[in-house]
């Protein structure tokens, strides 16, 4: 017995501390606003100590931006991966996966994109016109581009273009609530996101 224990960590490793502690306060910040909840709400119900939470996080404000940045890099690993299904010189079919994987990860998630992105806005706009998402956006553009799918004279522009379009129209009140509703929205994305490039 006295074996077996000894070769069991006494504590969790710092990452899944950290994770603990951020889906602790995604819970919290969706069921009582980022305001009303805790840094001792988050560390109990993380099952962590204070001292733990301040290894990992400055502040509330810390946590709601590694929030942000977990959400946008999930929502790009789902788009690449709807990409990625598409055959290698089919830049509309990659497009328009792109711009439906992007819309559909905003749908699935709204709460939360609500949350760190309206709720607790950034300090700044430019993920507007700077991030991931865009970065990632401009590149396929730039490869159609090259492969002649479509001519862009500065695909960086339109994916910011796009980027923000598509992210209007998702927000919008009652944007893909029902089956239908999303599916006519997929459909409006898809329709309008090649009539831009071509």
């Amino acid at each position: 017995m006295a074996s077996r224990m000894a070769g069991r960590p006494r504590t969790k490793p710092a990452e899944e501390r950290r994770y603990d502690l951020m889906l602790a306060a995604e819970r919290l910040f969706l069921h009582k606003g980022v305001d009303l909840t805790t840094v001792e709400e988050i560390t109990q119900g993380a099952a962590v100590s204070k001292g733990a939470f301040y290894l990992h996080f400055s502040s509330k404000a810390d946590v709601i931006e590694a929030l942000r940045a977990r959400f946008v890099q999930s929502l790009l690993n789902g788009i690449a991966e709807e990409v990625g299904q598409q055959d290698a010189g089919d830049w509309n079919g990659k497009l328009t996966a792109w711009a439906k994987a992007c819309a559909k990860g905003y749908l699935d998630a709204a709460r939360l994109h609500n949350l760190v992105f309206a709720a607790a806005p950034p300090p700044s706009r430019k993920g507007l016109t700077s991030n991931i998402l865009i970065d990632d956006l401009a590149e396929l553009l730039a490869e159609g581009s090259r492969g002649g799918a479509w001519s862009l004279a500065d695909p960086a522009f339109t994916a910011i273009f796009l980027f923000n379009a598509l992210h209007g129209v998702v927000n919008q009140d009652g944007a893909g609530d029902d089956g239908a509703g999303r599916a006519k929205l997929l459909r409006d994305i898809e329709d309008n996101v090649l009539r831009l490039v071509r």
